[in-house]
């Protein structure tokens, strides 16, 4: 009965919690920015691309 008041008693594993809780949160931030720069460097490279190819058939 000791062993299972001890047990109760420990914070350890709710801190361990926390932090996994802490890292999951900033890997979702982390994801959606990229997701959305990702987006953007798309377009970016498509228009490069349109540019570059309207200036090889002009030359």
């Amino acid at each position: 009965m000791k062993f299972f008041k001890n047990l109760l008693r420990d914070e350890a594993g709710a801190t361990a919690i926390e932090y996994g809780l802490i890292a999951a949160l900033i890997a979702v931030a982390a994801i959606t920015a990229m997701q959305g720069l990702g987006t953007q460097l798309s377009t970016t490279f498509s228009t490069v691309s349109g540019q570059l190819s309207s200036a090889n058939a002009a030359a």
